[in-house]
């Protein structure tokens, strides 16, 4: 058991934990007061590729944002983007220019699991519905389906009153 420890020990690289920098820093000064120091784990997630040719791609298209997530057919996200995590602000993520810098994101984030054709599942009613489809067959995926799962109410909440501009 002592001789795993010390071969994980001489394995990993050799970091200082950002607690450690921060008690270098204050014996450096000469203050050595305590600070609050956040400690953080060295290793990170590890990520496993999975190779899949043909999954899924929900579209949800809000009147503020559109966000855009591939899985496969078993509904393991393999990559998602929205508009603020792209650099929009504001009005700006609801427009179809938006949806299709998020679509181009989205497939370099997947392009190494080989997804080659999807289902097109589309939530809501936003401006970036028809931009993320068209975004998707230009960056290469071949678009089998289209299907609108937006929800219906049968009668149920009020809806808001609409705008009188």
């Amino acid at each position: 058991m002592a001789e795993e420890m010390a071969n994980k020990n001489a394995a990993a690289p050799d970091r200082e934990t950002e607690s450690e920098v921060a008690a270098n820093k204050s014996s450096a000064n000469g203050k050595g007061g305590k600070k609050s120091v956040r400690v953080t784990r060295a290793r990170g997630k590890k990520r496993t590729v999975r190779n899949v040719s043909s999954g899924r791609a929900y579209i949800q298209a809000t009147y503020n944002n559109t966000i855009v997530t591939l899985t496969d057919q078993n509904g393991n996200v393999l990559g998602w983007s929205s508009a603020g995590v792209c650099g929009f602000r504001g009005p700006k993520k609801s427009t179809p220019y938006a949806a299709s810098v998020i679509v181009k994101d989205v497939c370099e984030k997947v392009s190494d699991t080989g997804l080659k054709e999807v289902m097109v599942f589309v939530r809501g009613i936003g401006s970036g519905r028809e931009g993320a489809v068209r975004a998707l067959h230009a960056n290469g995926l071949i678009v089998s389906s289209i299907k609108d799962v937006t929800p219906i109410p049968h009668n149920g909440c009020r809806a808001p009153k609409p705008r009188r501009i």
